[in-house]
């Protein structure tokens, strides 16, 4: 199942669809850098990309961690990739009163997971008219994600997805149940394994989040086998000096590699 978004190409490849970009916008050059090597290597394998970047990350361990270079001029760049590449473009929002705004830039609207329980955050990205992405929290049972679709839907919009992001097992550490998919699938809406996200170490004592990026192809291909509809994967150039989440991270050298590996597995059980 592909999303509905006008500008989402290669949606009649039969190809999984991506959202892929860094974690966070770091600023013009870094951001428009890894958008050009995504989208040319999309185009080249026909699979529907939509780039990623938060504009903002307000969820973060300790006090002095980069939050972003400013609301305005991150989405704007966002925007400028938007509309230079022709491609649909997703960001984070946190707060209900930054859905408008968001929305004038993007064209996907996501909710982290641990606020996807959040009414009124729900409503106010339900309300803008974009589709709506909603990561499953570490802490629900992938059938709790029915009542987020509802009040999506209760506010009249009908395009959501939902994505799988690994579930909390003890403090220190994430595991995904595969068949939450086909039961998030049941809802009617595009199911999205969230690649990179799943395999973090959160609550390290340095206040900084580890992670295990030597598996993002071991999960990518057991989520493809299983059928899920889209994949999610934070890419770098330099991955150990990003600026949030690099420990998770992958490298973006590697990525062509893995994305060729991934259409075979969807195209032997197709």
């Amino acid at each position: 199942m592909i999303p509905n978004i006008p500008s989402l190409r290669h949606t009649d490849s039969g190809n999984f669809f991506l959202l892929a970009g860094p974690c966070v916008v770091e600023g013009d050059v870094m951001t428009r850098k890894i958008a050009e090597r995504v989208v040319s290597l999309c185009d080249r394998l026909r699979i529907p990309l939509i780039f990623k970047a938060s504009y903002r990350k307000a969820n973060r361990t300790r006090v002095d961690s980069f939050t972003g270079i400013g609301d305005e001029a991150a989405l704007e760049i966002l925007a400028r990739i938007r509309g230079e590449f022709s491609i649909p473009v997703v960001t984070d929002i946190h707060e209900s009163d930054e859905a408008a705004l968001a929305a004038q830039y993007v064209d996907v609207l996501q909710i982290p997971a641990f606020l996807c329980r959040q009414t009124d955050l729900l409503v106010a990205a339900a309300k803008t008219g974009k589709v709506v992405n909603v990561k499953k929290g570490q802490f629900l049972a992938p059938e709790s994600m029915k009542f987020a679709v509802d009040k999506i839907r209760a506010a009249e919009n009908d395009n959501v997805m939902l994505t799988e992001r690994g579930s909390m097992f003890g403090y220190q550490d994430l595991v995904i149940d595969y068949r939450g998919i086909p039961v998030m699938q049941q809802n009617k809406v595009p199911v999205i394994l969230d690649i990179t996200h799943s395999l973090q170490q959160p609550n390290q004592s340095s206040g900084v989040t580890g992670g295990r990026p030597e598996l993002i192809g071991l999960v990518a291909k057991a989520g493809i086998a299983v059928g899920v509809d889209g994949l999610f994967v934070e890419t770098h150039p330099d991955p150990a000096n990003a600026k949030s989440d690099g420990a998770n991270m992958l490298h973006l050298d590697r990525l062509e590699e893995l994305l060729v590996r991934l259409l075979a597995i969807r195209a032997a059980i197709a």
